[in-house]
């Protein structure tokens, strides 16, 4: 571990997984509790699309896919507003359009190449520069700024978007702010883990926590201590082992997640009992209702 610090490109990335371990699961929270766990993914295959645009207008990447994601997500949720019946096949149509307008700009990019794509696809530790650090932690203060201060109001919103509006909150402008910081969180993250697995660092987490905890605020503490645990956990054991950072972090949140669950068994077992018995003590979404995030 103290031969792993010694090397400016591992601090780099520690300091890169630990703010995207922070940031995934503040937004994935909501992500899961709207039913839209599979947002991440979307947007990450939009996202492809500004990095391959990035190499090809010869500017930064990870800033033009901020950009070109965060259009994507804000036509997401155009689509889903008023889509309807159609809606599935328009969201497809813009998942797989954004992965092969990839694919096909950066082989059109005088400095882009398939190597280079993949190291945004599966995430690189090797890859993360000074630069790169300055971005995720100026982008990931956004997303906390954004994920933990509207709390509330975005809870509401994902609760009950009908209720919200009668109380008085702007639905659209609040779905649309959380589709951008989803955006920015995947452009975030891709550096570490990868496009194409980073909606499992945003739902994975919270989900585990989700065994254990009853209220929002404690899914969302649980939620964001799982993913640090398994962003620098896989970031080590990627530079320890020689293996993808990317997968090595999702398939650590995954077995986490197994383990999770089954020590919470009995816990689970606990509560059906007592509801059963009725003690009033309802499911998770009920609790988060009453609490009011």
């Amino acid at each position: 571990m103290t031969e792993m610090l010694q090397y400016d490109f591992m601090q780099r990335a520690l300091i890169a997984a630990l703010m995207v371990g922070i940031a995934a699961p503040a937004v994935g929270i909501y992500l899961v509790q709207r039913r839209q766990a599979i947002m991440g993914d979307g947007i990450g295959h939009i996202a492809l699309t500004g990095v391959a645009l990035g190499f090809l207008t010869s500017t930064n990447p990870v800033w033009m896919a901020v950009l070109v994601a965060s259009v994507g997500a804000v036509g997401m949720e155009l689509i889903r507003w008023y889509g309807k019946t159609r809606g599935d096949l328009a969201l497809a149509l813009l998942f797989y359009g954004g992965m092969a307008g990839g694919v096909m700009l950066i082989n059109l990019a005088p400095n882009g190449s398939n190597a280079n794509l993949v190291t945004y696809l599966f995430g690189s530790i090797t890859t993360v520069s000074e630069s790169d650090v300055t971005t995720i932690v100026c982008l990931s203060a956004f997303v906390l700024a954004v994920s933990v201060g509207l709390r509330r109001q975005l809870f509401a919103v994902c609760q009950d978007e009908e209720f919200a509006r009668v109380t008085g909150l702007p639905v659209r402008a609040l779905n649309l702010l959380l589709a951008v910081t989803a955006a920015v969180t995947v452009t975030v993250s891709m550096r570490v883990v990868g496009l194409l697995l980073v909606s499992a660092l945003m739902v994975i987490p919270v989900a585990a926590a989700q065994q254990t905890t009853r209220g929002f605020a404690a899914t969302l503490g649980l939620s964001v201590f799982f993913g640090v645990l398994v962003t620098l956990s896989g970031t080590t054991l990627s530079y320890e082992a020689d293996v993808p950072p990317g997968a090595s972090i999702v398939l650590l949140a995954i077995g986490l997640f197994v383990l999770v669950t089954v020590l919470a068994m009995p816990l689970a077992r606990s509560r059906a009992k007592r509801a059963a018995e009725g003690t009033g003590e309802g499911t998770l979404e009920q609790e988060h209702a009453s609490v009011g995030a």
